[in-house]
Order: structure tokens, then C-alpha cells, then sequence
């Protein structure tokens, strides 16, 4: 088995109400490639993940997003579902976290809702992306060109709508996690 990553390290950042496939499946297809993952969130306590209305499992947390440091890790990975986006957003740590990775030109794999912490971030204008329906209106007026389409790739910025593409999101963040940092990522203020 071919291991790309191997030697790197992959952030994912969720807090409760996370929709648990889109952090499952990710984390699975770049492990089985050679990364390590750490979970990083807002509490140390377990948080829950959800099968879109429904409970799923709890996952342990390893490390406080306000203790990360973006040094730390060779890439980051943020899951979509509708509560874990919109508390992550409203936190100083995670929104600091996710600026500062998208300023280092690092690989970010993003799915579903997972763009409103980019957007509260400030480092969506002028990429091209792609998420869930309801969320397409604010990445345009966060200054995203916005598609819909199963994966986008914009210089290390991977991007999907829903569960349904994960199965390419997954083959695409494995690729770009391998290909390391893209100097073109840097946002800059407009």
C-alpha cells in the first residue's frame, strides 16, 4: 500500500454536532495513507458526532485548538455538519487556528458547512470552492467563486458539498495533503 503522507501530521478541528462520515472518512483515508491525526477542538471532553439528526458515536479529543499551533501540523482537515461550523466560528482560538493554517500556505480539506470557520477566518476571497447549498450564499459574499461541484481544488484549499462526495473529497485531500504547502494559499487582504 503506496503511504504519501507518511510522516505527516493532520489537524482536524470539530466540536460537537459534527457530521460524524465527514470526519470519519477523511481521517480513515489519510491514516490508511501514512498520516497521523490529532482531533482538536474546543473542549478536552469527548465531543458528538451526528448522523445528520441523529446521535452517533463520541470521539476523544486530543489536543485544545487554543493550545495547537499551526507548526505542529502538515495539514488541516475541517467536517461539515450544521452546530460544529457554527460554534467553531464563534470561537477567537479556532477562527485564530484557521487563519493562521490558511496563511501558511498549508493544505486545507473542507466539507459541507465546514467553510462558514473559513469564512469568520477571512481566507475564502477569491478562492474557488465549493459546500453545502445553504452555505453558498455566504462564501460569495465572503468573496469565494463559488461552484457546485463534487471536489474543488483551489492551490491546497479542498473543498466538497456533502457526504455523498466524499469518496473524491477523500482521493483529493490525500493528493494535496502529499503535495505539502502551496505558496499561492497565503490570503491576502483585499
Amino acid at each position: 500500500m503506496a503511504t504519501p503522507l507518511k510522516g505527516k501530521t493532520v489537524a482536524i478541528l470539530a466540536t460537537d454536532g459534527f457530521e460524524q462520515v465527514e470526519l470519519t472518512q477523511p481521517r480513515d483515508a489519510v491514516e490508511q495513507a501514512g498520516a497521523s491525526t490529532q482531533l482538536l477542538s474546543l473542549k478536552t471532553d469527548d465531543i458528538q458526532g451526528m448522523h445528520h439528526h441523529e446521535r452517533g458515536d463520541r470521539f476523544k479529543v486530543d489536543r485544545l485548538v487554543s493550545e495547537a499551533s499551526v507548526d505542529d501540523y502538515d495539514a488541516l482537515l475541517l467536517p461539515g455538519g450544521v452546530a460544529n461550523p457554527d460554534s467553531l466560528r464563534m470561537d477567537q482560538d479556532a477562527v485564530r487556528f484557521v487563519r493562521e493554517f490558511a496563511n501558511s500556505g498549508k493544505p486545507i480539506g473542507v466539507i459541507c458547512h465546514g467553510p462558514w470557520t473559513l469564512i469568520e477566518a477571512d481566507v475564502v476571497r477569491g478562492r474557488r470552492m465549493t459546500a453545502y447549498p445553504s452555505v453558498r450564499t455566504d462564501l460569495r459574499n465572503a468573496g469565494a467563486e463559488v461552484v457546485d461541484e463534487e471536489v474543488v481544488t483551489d492551490n491546497g484549499l479542498v473543498s466538497s458539498r456533502n457526504p455523498d462526495d466524499l469518496p473524491a473529497f477523500c482521493r483529493k485531500i490525500v493528493e494535496e495533503f502529499a503535495e505539502g504547502r502551496h505558496p499561492r494559499m497565503r490570503h491576502q487582504a483585499a
